[in-house]
């Protein structure tokens, strides 16, 4: 699911970003990013979900 998550991310950014945290801000964000270009959108994308996969990898008890 990491990869999927990193594709759409760079090829749908938003999509990318709402399968990792859901609506928030983050996805708003991510939206206007979009808007602006595709390259922002994708950029921001990608470092949301790989901060998000991250936290996980830090987070005791979980392998």
């Amino acid at each position: 699911m990491k990869l999927v998550r990193f594709l759409l991310g760079l090829v749908v950014p938003p999509l990318g970003v709402f399968l990792t945290v859901g609506v928030g801000p983050t996805l708003i964000i991510n939206v206007l990013l979009t808007l602006l270009g595709w390259l922002p959108g994708s950029i921001h994308a990608v470092w949301v979900i790989a901060k998000h996969e991250e936290q996980l990898d830090r987070q005791p008890g979980t392998y």
